[in-house]
């Protein structure tokens, strides 16, 4: 068995470092994450009506989550700025909720998947936000990494 890669965010005493990626060549990488917003009955027929009284809760949380992955170097001290160069967040009313989606594109040195997570965990805030008057018990559950393609260690699918 080869020995496990060492963990490039730390430097030889152990440090917290930002990885240096200044040699790295630029490719097109692209990353999926997605996360459900549980809700009850009335706040998911409030939804489908139209009548949450805050507005259009799903434009809010698209717009929030697409801002948010644009911002993400700004909340996680190690992550790069990059181009986010695509940017696109889904958001379906189910039964039980709204489910969360989120695929952002770049063409950079280090990979998309904390914006696509942070795009996913923002637009599901920004709808607990928007909904929270009608009933508190809203849940934020699952945000997860789906897909990635691109970089070094190319593709990767849960």
């Amino acid at each position: 068995m080869t020995d496990p890669q060492p963990f490039t965010h730390l430097d030889a005493a152990g440090q917290a470092r930002m990885v240096d990626v200044t040699e790295k060549a630029p490719t097109i990488r692209s990353a999926t994450a997605s996360g459900f917003v549980r809700c009850t009955p009335t706040i998911v027929e409030a939804l489908r009506d139209g009548t949450v009284p805050k507005g259009d809760v799903l434009a809010v949380a698209r717009i929030a989550g697409i801002a948010a992955a644009k911002r993400t170097p700004e909340l996680l001290p190690l992550a790069h700025v990059i181009g986010v160069h695509g940017a696109a967040v889904e958001l379906q009313i189910v039964d039980d909720g709204v489910a969360v989606e989120a695929t952002v594109r770049t063409a950079d040195r280090t990979g998309v998947e904390m914006e696509a997570l942070t795009a996913v965990s923002v637009a599901a805030l920004a709808l607990v936000d928007m909904v929270k008057g009608l009933d508190k018990s809203v849940e934020i559950e699952n945000i997860r990494l789906l897909r990635k393609t691109g970089g070094k260690s190319g593709d990767w699918i849960r």
